[in-house]
């Protein structure tokens, strides 16, 4: 058998290498090539492959399109599977696609069969006038007014006009068979585009049988089950190029090549998205993740710009910190002896130990902080508002109005089809149709139910062992610690303290329970939600969302609950401390340590949130290369084969159904990290924009080079996510207003400033003697009193109280111990201020939303023109179909009847409702 090489050495890393030694002239593609159409038979050899190149995306005649691909490997269980694959495949014939196979001795491997399918005229007509497939019938004549002023400010960021609209904007109406000259039909074989085409494909297949008439089991159906059998091992739409060059063909478009050009390489970052060729090629529901990411990112710039700001503004005034400046004097902190934190293994120590964490804080807990937090409130509103309407332009633009219902009651899922088996009539289409019976649909959610609340309670009881893991540990620090054996390392010697170990290693330990967790649970929630058979895919994708995002919320964010609300809020005072399981346990309650839990709290969310975006775009970047280079060690073997376009794309890796949900998830994910606990990390927003700017380059670059073509999907809207989105701005605003009032020290200062100033002057100077409480040291109770050789050498008999975090009446008075006035007034002007902040965001929050409405006047006024034409046009070609009708069947006659029957009625009555 003579065969043309058609790759070397040097052009062997698939999709990861754009080498391209070899000329493609070698192995040209004939267009008009004369080779025979057929299916070729399995034990067919001789080939030749002259006859095609490495890019080509037809079949060998050189006029058929592939749609769609399948490939297996015969093995031991050969028999049942070639059985199952004879007769799937002979039902594909039946309803009209068109199939060609590719001998084993010409795979890569020398194993694989590939099964190349095409979809001809009649089939795609049928099937986009099932689907309501909105096609072209008239170019749009409403001008574009959208020029903005000072739009050449703009310049560096814009792309080629080409690459921004690779198509004309028409005026679109669905699909319909019987009136095909209706619409703007030029080159038939081009007149759906490719992934208009690969979507019918799937659709047949997920839908067609593999078993025989006679046969009584329906459950033998779609390419699904037959993936998971083994039957096949996969099954994609083709690339329709190699990403890092042109396609030689000139009948391929190429759009692979264009994408990765302007959109998926990293020094792009700055540039927009060609949002349009992302649909085109991609399909609506890709093109709208990357709409929404795209529009978050630049919004996340304003957000990121603000809390730079309120930052800066804390490192300006820095010197002014009166209260750090009283820690670190020798003179007031170093003569402050404080009560141990522990029992038994802590000692007592002064205030000026804790002078850098003092300093720290003040970095985020100061009056920028209250601003900050109020304009997040906003700007979520804001961002949440303008995206409804950039979401209701695409809408327009894509051809997704009135979408959803098409998909509710059309697309069904094909696992619903065949595991419910009773039937009954649909009211709306009087059809008889699947559905599942009540009975089993309750005990199916039940079920389910229990074990998302399952999975939850043992994400608590994991975080209740880190805060365990936390008090336990710190006690071994503050021994190990007491003298500061890390004094004499420079620059980081001072800031290593027991509470900054004990925060840093829980958190690392938690953050790699949160990683392993979220492995376990994905299975699970899969799981579960094919158990609850959802009966369409938007059913089943917000099913998930939901059990997914429920166990995300709480395994990321619960730590950071614990820090901001829980942890120095419940620990009693010396001589009647509160224990975690009460006093058996011994494991006290931790404190906040003078510098306040605001700090502790950044750390917390610097770790969790810095470390899943780091991980994550890891797992997303480097893992999918790795496997492909793994995977193409046998094409490297194999330097004398063609390596056809259908093996380059097999070869790389499957971008799965639920591809798109983990992206989703990741950002919203993120999305709660900027807003629930922005008041404690300014900066926050910052790292989510540069993560993002990351995060859109390697999803484009993954999507474009590392995975197969996922087949191309609608969807007018993020979905689930958007309520999702909703419900955390909500609660965003509320605990915001809890972190400014019971974590930071905002408000207790402001309280003694105004009122409890000795001197009555407006400033914080006695504000650190002021917060701390006094305790006769010897009332400590044995079990809480320091361990023999705990204490650090400078104590002695002549100290007898310490001090405390807390405002309670000293040793010796009538109330000791009991808490002040003073407690009772911050309280109430904590709860005061959460309740203004709480109603004047939300205030600012409904009125904006009030204010900007969700659909662009234009683009109402456009939905309005379009339904007005579909409605005259239709109007105008019935006119006319029933005139040539009128006019054959008179046979020249003179006709005597009215002709105009449809003319006689006046124009606003056939249009009153479209207007």
């Amino acid at each position: 058998m003579n065969r043309i090489t058609g790759r070397t050495g040097d052009d062997s890393l698939i999709e990861m290498s754009p080498t391209d030694s070899f000329s493609d002239e070698m192995n040209g593609y004939q267009q008009h090539a004369s080779s025979s159409a057929g299916s070729l038979q399995q034990g067919q050899s001789g080939i030749d492959k002259q006859k095609h190149s490495k890019d080509s995306v037809f079949f060998r005649d050189g006029r058929r399109r592939i749609d769609f691909v399948l490939s297996y490997v015969d093995d031991k269980d050969g028999e049942r599977k070639q059985e199952r694959r004879k007769l799937y495949e002979a039902n594909l014939e039946k309803v009209g696609l068109e199939l060609e196979t590719e001998d084993k001795m010409e795979s890569d491997d020398g194993k694989t069969y590939f099964v190349k399918i095409h979809a001809p005229w009649e089939v795609l007509a049928t099937y986009a006038d099932v689907l309501k497939i909105k096609v072209p019938f008239k170019a749009n004549d409403i001008p574009d007014n959208s020029e903005m002023p000072m739009n050449w400010l703009s310049t560096p960021f814009r792309l080629p006009g080409h690459i921004m609209h690779p198509e004309p904007d028409y005026f679109t109406a669905p699909f319909n068979k019987d009136k095909s000259d209706f619409f703007l039909i030029g080159d038939k074989e081009t007149f759906f585009p490719p992934s208009t085409r690969n979507r019918i494909v799937y659709y047949i297949l997920s839908r067609c049988s593999y078993f025989r008439d006679e046969c009584g089991d329906k459950d033998k159906k779609g390419i699904k089950r037959l993936l998971n059998n083994g039957t096949y091992n996969a099954a994609f739409p083709l690339h329709d190029s190699r990403y890092w060059i042109r396609s030689r063909d000139p009948s391929c478009e190429s759009e692979r090549y264009s994408l990765y050009k302007h959109w998926a390489r990293f020094f792009s970052f700055f540039k927009e998205q060609p949002l349009n060729l992302i649909r085109k090629y991609y399909g609506e529901k890709i093109g709208i993740y990357f709409a929404w990411l795209g529009f978050y990112t630049e919004m996340l710039l304003f957000a990121a710009i603000v809390g730079t700001i309120c930052f800066v503004y804390g490192f300006l005034t820095y010197d002014d910190n009166e209260w750090s400046k009283e820690i670190c004097s020798a003179e007031i902190g170093g003569k402050i002896v404080m009560c141990p934190l522990c029992d038994k293994k802590c000692g007592y120590w002064k205030l000026n130990s804790t002078c850098n964490s003092s300093w720290q804080s003040h970095l985020f807990d100061n009056v920028g902080t209250v601003f900050f937090a109020i304009f997040m409130g906003i700007w979520v509103t804001l961002f949440l508002e303008f995206w409804k309407r950039r979401q209701a332009r695409l809408e327009y633009e894509w051809d997704l109005v009135d979408f959803e219902e098409e998909q509710q009651q059309l697309q069904l899922r094909p696992e619903y089809e065949t595991k419910c088996t009773n039937r009954k009539l649909n009211r709306i289409t009087q059809e008889m149709e699947p559905y599942l019976p009540i009975t089993s649909k309750c005990a199916r959610t039940c079920l389910s139910g229990a074990t998302v609340l399952f999975w939850i309670s043992l994400i608590i009881a994991c975080i209740i062992g880190v805060i365990a893991y936390r008090l336990a540990v710190y006690a071994a620090f503050a021994s190990i610690m007491k003298d500061n054996p890390t004094t004499h390392l420079q620059v980081v010697g001072p800031l290593i303290t027991p509470q900054l170990a004990t925060s840093v290693t829980a958190s690392c330990i938690n953050f790699v329970i949160i990683m392993i967790l979220n492995l376990m649970y994905e299975r699970v929630a899969v799981w579960i939600t094919d158990m609850e058979i959802p009966k369409t895919h938007l059913e089943y994708e917000n099913k998930l969302t939901v059990k997914m995002f429920l166990f995300q919320f709480v395994n990321y964010y619960s730590s950071c609950f614990y820090v901001a609300f829980f942890k120095g809020k419940f620990v009693g005072y010396p001589g009647d401390y509160v224990y975690m399981f009460g006093k058996w346990s011994k494991l006290r309650n931790e404190e906040c340590d003078p510098g306040g839990c605001l700090i502790e709290l950044t750390t917390q969310l610097v770790i969790v949130m810095t470390g899943k975006q780091v991980w994550g775009n890891i797992q997303e970047a480097l893992v999918p290369w790795l496997m492909n280079w793994w995977g193409s060690r046998k094409a490297r073997s194999h330097p004398e084969s063609l390596y056809s376009r259908w093996e380059q794309d097999h070869d790389l890796q499957v971008f799965g159904q639920l591809g798109l949900f983990y992206e989703y998830l990741e950002m919203v994910i993120q999305f709660g990290f900027i807003t629930l606990f922005v008041a404690s990390f300014p900066l926050a927003p910052l790292l989510a924009l540069i993560n993002n700017i990351i995060e859109v380059r390697v999803d484009s670059w993954k999507l474009t080079t590392q995975f197969r073509r996922p087949v191309a999907a609608k969807a007018h809207s993020i979905g689930a996510w958007q309520e999702i989105l909703n419900g955390m701005a909500i609660l965003s605003v509320v605990t915001n207003a809890f972190i400014v009032a019971f974590t930071s020290d905002m408000i207790p200062r402001l309280v003694y400033m105004y009122a409890y100033q000795p001197q009555g002057e407006m400033n914080m100077k006695g504000y650190i003697n002021n917060s701390l409480s006094v305790f006769n040291i010897s009332e400590f109770k044995l079990a809480n009193r320091p361990e023999d050789g705990e204490n650090p050498f400078w104590f002695n008999s002549s100290i007898t109280t310490c001090r405390y975090r807390d405002y309670r009446y000293p040793p010796g008075h009538e109330k000791q111990y009991a808490h002040t006035m003073q407690f009772w007034h911050i309280l109430a002007a904590k709860l005061a201020f959460i309740i203004i902040m709480e109603h004047v965001v939300f205030l600012v929050k409904f009125f904006v939303a009030w204010m900007i409405p969700d659909v662009p006047s234009d683009v109402r006024a456009r939905v309005k023109r379009e339904r007005y034409l579909v409605q005259e046009y239709l109007h105008n070609y019935e006119v006319e179909k029933l005139k040539i009708q009128l006019s054959q069947n008179n046979h020249g006659e003179e006709c005597t009847c009215t002709p105009m029957i449809y003319p006689s009625l006046p124009k606003h009555e056939v249009l009153s409702e479209c207007l």
